[in-house]
């Protein structure tokens, strides 16, 4: 499909026909070829947790609230196990379809700035619910449930029942996706 108007000229015609919260920041002109979720090269999500005693009444709809203290080092150490090629079937919605379970991981780190835990996670592809099935397992590292060593050993094959709970849909964001 090709279309008779400049980049700019469509932008501005989409950012009128979008509800307000929506913005279109640029586009661009790409191959015929191309396709949005094929030719992706990666992406990087973000989970947040709100981890203080009170929510945020106006976040609250954008982060999972965990009251208790979790213990961050030690879901620290669990991400960063993640890192590179894994099959990861564990941490796969239970009844998805795919060809294979395999992807690489190449950043899973945490960060707190002042009890908002922000969890980012790079890879070149990612199975349906895997980063919520990551957190959640995460979180029960944290929590003093399970030990930091155990995911690792979660990605040797196992089932989805041996990984953590699915954390929340509510903190999940994509933050971006690679096509160079």
């Amino acid at each position: 499909m090709s279309f008779n108007h400049d980049v700019t000229t469509l932008q501005r015609a989409l950012n009128v026909h979008l509800p307000p919260d929506v913005r279109v920041l640029s586009v661009a002109d790409v191959d015929p070829e191309f396709h949005a979720r094929f030719s992706s090269r990666g992406k990087t999500y973000q989970y947040r947790i709100r981890n203080t005693p009170i929510a945020d009444p106006f976040a609250r709809a954008f982060e999972w609230h965990l009251p208790e203290p979790l213990d961050l080092a030690a879901m620290e150490r669990a991400a960063a196990a993640l890192i590179g090629t894994h099959d990861f079937v564990a941490f796969q919605s239970a009844g998805s379809e795919t060809s294979g379970t395999t992807r690489t991981i190449t950043r899973s780190v945490w960060r707190d700035t002042g009890g908002l835990l922000a969890y980012e996670i790079s890879g070149d592809g990612f199975l349906r619910h895997m980063v919520r099935a990551i957190v959640g397992t995460l979180v029960e590292v944290g929590r003093g449930w399970r030990e930091p060593e155990n995911v690792a050993a979660l990605l040797e094959p196992r089932t989805r029942a041996d990984a953590g709970a699915t954390a929340p849909a509510h903190g999940l964001f994509l933050l971006c996706v690679d096509y160079h």
